[in-house]
């Protein structure tokens, strides 16, 4: 794909979408934290709903480890993981107590330091909470940097460097979010819904849908 087919297709994305943010309810940079740690494996629809009640009781590292082990199970139980990321977020909550103030840090080799916070989770907080131009790939921008011809790779981290080389420079607040919301409502992986896609002339993919 050429230089010129991906600017279109980046202008076209921010016309139909001109600020696009994340799907998980958060008020503070600390919640997006916790609803991207819950997130793993699980959908966005479904940590909004466990974090709607957990946030009216708890939304500081402080909160949320008062709740205690237990208390904490009982409003994510719903969310797949559960075990396991509960007890990530009272470990990573007793760290930015200990060492960051009780605040969410802002560069990549504190946050991946966090139990719970790889590379994907670390680059949507350094984005979406903080305005870094970083992309993180999760299975949505995989399928459509590769299904497209955007940025092709075999793993995530060969697309993340790919689309930051790829993606214009301008584009790069953004591109995250236009890629993973294109990916999760129209370049769907079963049955992909060529015939509303904005960008259909401009795909690369060999078995896209005839419109």
């Amino acid at each position: 794909m050429n230089p010129a087919k991906r600017l279109k297709i980046f202008q076209r994305l921010k016309k139909v979408n001109p600020a696009p943010t994340t799907e998980l309810k958060h008020a503070t940079p600390f919640e997006l934290l916790i609803s991207v740690i819950l997130s793993a494996q699980a959908t966005d629809k479904g940590v909004n709903k466990a974090t709607k009640q957990l946030y009216k009781v708890a939304n500081t590292p402080q909160a949320i480890l008062g709740l205690g082990l237990r208390g904490l199970k009982r409003h994510i139980k719903t969310i797949g993981l559960y075990n396991t990321k509960a007890a990530n977020i009272l470990k990573t909550c007793k760290i930015l107590i200990e060492k960051h103030g009780g605040r969410v840090p802002r560069t990549r080799e504190e946050l991946e330091a966090l139990p719970g916070v790889g590379r994907k989770t670390a680059n949507v907080i350094l984005n979406t909470a903080f305005g870094h131009p970083t992309i993180a790939v999760d299975t949505h921008i995989f399928r459509v940097s590769n299904r497209t011809g955007l940025a092709p790779g075999k793993n995530v981290r060969e697309v993340e460097k790919k689309l930051l080389k790829a993606v214009p420079k301008k584009y790069h607040r953004h591109a995250h979010h236009w890629l993973i919301l294109h990916g999760r409502y129209t370049c769907i992986a079963r049955k992909p819904r060529c015939g509303s896609c904005v960008i259909y002339d401009l795909c690369e993919y060999r078995d896209k849908v005839l419109i």
